[in-house]
């Protein structure tokens, strides 16, 4: 069953569709962005909901402000999106999903990540760390031979989440603005489409 995980979430009846729908996590951004969050807004919906993975998703940030979120708003993983090193990912410890903005047929260096639990490769948009709704260049993904640690990211919709299920076979896909109305306001309705068409049985193209 392939891991799926909500992004950008700003709303307490958000995060509790998404758990109903049975996603496995939902993300909250502390990041500079629309779709930032306060670690009070966190706490509050971490409190009212217990039962589902919580990401915290930062952009270059500084090493104790990250941990004191995590240990403040309960997060039980830190989604790194910026141009953190191997260095900062093994001062931070713990569960740690290593984002890339891959362009073209440029992909990272995951060997040098070896500490963290899984890569997420997202589009490469100038000046953005994510949430744009570009879909990732195909030649990035179609250069990678094995997706067993690897989560998708980019523009991703019902659509395109169940193509990319269907010719890579991730370990995950990353859904932001694909599912939403508004920034940080997601659609209910587009939300079910991606449960419903990622847990229905595929082949492969």
């Amino acid at each position: 069953m392939m891991w799926i995980k909500f992004c950008g979430m700003t709303r307490e009846q958000d995060v509790r569709k998404a758990c109903e729908l049975g996603a496995d996590a939902v993300g909250f951004i502390f990041a500079a962005g629309p779709r930032k969050v306060t670690t009070d807004l966190v706490k509050k919906i971490s409190q009212a909901h217990k039962d589902f993975l919580k990401v915290g998703v930062f952009v270059n940030e500084q090493l104790d402000t990250v941990r004191n979120i995590r240990n403040e708003c309960r997060l039980d993983i830190i989604q790194l999106h910026g141009d953190e090193s191997p260095g900062y990912c093994r001062k931070l410890g713990g569960t740690i999903i290593k984002a890339f903005r891959a362009k073209e047929e440029t992909v990272p260096k995951l060997d040098e990540y070896s500490m963290v639990w899984k890569f997420l490769l997202d589009a490469f948009v100038p000046g953005n760390y994510g949430g744009t709704g570009v879909r990732i260049n195909r030649s990035v993904l179609d250069s990678i031979e094995n997706f067993s640690h690897i989560i998708v990211a980019g523009g991703l919709d019902a659509p395109g989440a169940l193509e990319i299920k269907k010719r890579y076979s991730p370990f995950g896909v990353d859904i932001n603005s694909g599912v939403e109305s508004a920034p940080g306001i997601k659609d209910h309705k587009k939300m079910q489409d991606v449960i419903r068409s990622l847990t229905r049985t595929t082949t492969k193209f």
